[in-house]
């Protein structure tokens, strides 16, 4: 018995050595870390002020929580349906006729197709999951290839804190700090580098290695989610028409000088609302049939299929979204400010997209486009389209302004 306890003493003993010495050893590699080097500091723009430490390093990110552990997960193919209708195919809750209409899917919107009955396609789209006539919708690789058209590329920070770069290289100079899951507008794929546009409206490059990039589509609308923005945009037209009537009002008060250079004096009663910029000297034809914005609806439209080239201005050799709107108004002694953020306060709100005329500016999150009628526009999309015609609903609208 004696002899058996002290075996186990011994054991006891070595085990325990053996534990110190595991944790000696895991201390003394701790021990060992490099201290960081300290760097000049730079503007923290975007990213979390738990990311501060990304402010001493020179890498491209910083910290990239979870990669070993959480692989992306290879991107499953989903078959696409792409509405292509004059306005938009009812969403049916079963494959017929009889099914329960649950939403709209407009022209140009997209669902996957999760099945398919009888020539009815069962889809999903946005928060409306139901059956469409296959007839009104194309798929495959025609309908893959136009829901890449007319959807929107996103890209979304992986990484907690990415650098902005002014150029697509690591030498260039760092413009900004982007904070994880931050969402971003990619302008412009190149190989290992993206352009994007940030929610602060900072245009910049960033690694192609630690963002996520997707593409967001046009989808269906719930019979609900159309009530609310039917509701919404008729307050919009109301507020509108009141704020308009006021300043008749007010332009109707206002007395008439009369003086000898009175002809160049703006705040006439023929353009009350003295929004619109250098509009005062301009004739009120847009009640007229073929009025000014008609005129100017058509002239846009000449140049559909010229190329979208970032920060050009030229409607035949290249322009963007805005400097495309800025030269076609210019062409008609109308002069607009030059991004579209400006250019979306411009003129007068006049509501929801039910109000718009010919003409009008719909202004949309970092773009903007011209309404030609029919619930389109005419934009500067992307460099891969270039001006093209779009539904004017295939992604939320901010407001329409009327500048003539």
């Amino acid at each position: 018995m004696k002899e058996r306890n002290r075996k186990l003493a011994c054991l006891c003993i070595t085990t325990a050595l053996l534990a110190s010495a595991n944790m000696i050893t895991v201390s003394a590699k701790e021990a060992k870390q490099p201290e960081k080097e300290q760097k000049g500091h730079m503007i923290h723009i975007g990213a979390s002020a738990s990311a501060m430490e990304a402010l001493e390093q020179d890498d491209e990110t910083f910290v990239r929580e979870n990669e070993a552990e959480n692989p992306k997960a290879d991107e499953q193919e989903e078959e696409l349906a792409v509405a292509q209708v004059d306005s938009y195919i009812n969403v049916r809750s079963q494959p017929g006729m009889e099914g329960e209409v649950l939403g709209k899917l407009y022209d140009d919107s997209v669902g996957k197709i999760i099945g398919e009955e009888n020539g009815w396609l069962q889809i999903s789209s946005g928060t409306v999951e139901g059956y469409i006539k296959e007839e009104y919708a194309i798929r495959g690789e025609e309908g893959a290839a136009k829901a890449e058209e007319v959807g929107e590329r996103r890209a979304k920070v992986e990484a907690v804190t990415l650098r902005l770069r002014e150029e697509a290289t690591t030498e260039s100079e760092t413009v900004g700090l982007l904070g994880q899951e931050e969402e971003l507008i990619v302008e412009e794929e190149t190989e290992g580098w993206i352009k994007v546009t940030t929610q602060e409206a900072a245009d910049g490059f960033v690694s192609a290695d630690h963002v996520e990039v997707y593409t967001i589509h046009p989808v269906a609308e719930s019979r609900e989610e159309e009530a609310a923005r039917l509701q919404k945009e008729e307050e919009e037209r109301r507020a509108a028409q009141a704020e308009m009537e006021q300043d008749e009002t007010i332009a109707k008060q206002q007395p008439v000088r009369e003086h000898a250079n009175a002809a160049g004096e703006a705040g006439s009663s023929s353009n009350p609302s003295g929004e619109a910029p250098h509009t005062a000297s301009m004739p009120d034809v847009s009640k007229e049939t073929g009025g000014l914005g008609s005129k100017i609806a058509e002239y846009a439209l000449q140049f559909v299929g010229n190329p979208y080239v970032y920060g050009g201005t030229s409607l035949t050799n290249g322009a963007d979204c805005s400097g495309f709107v800025m030269s076609v108004y210019a062409h008609f002694g109308i002069s607009l400010p030059r991004t579209s953020g400006e250019q979306g306060q411009c003129g007068v709100n006049v509501g929801g997209l039910s109000q718009a005329k010919r003409g009008d500016l719909v202004s949309y999150s970092g773009h903007i486009g011209i309404y030609i009628g029919n619930g389109q526009i005419v934009h500067a999309s992307t460099e891969k389209t270039g001006i093209k015609i779009s539904n004017a609903s295939y992604r939320p609208i901010l407001s329409v302004r009327r500048i003539v």
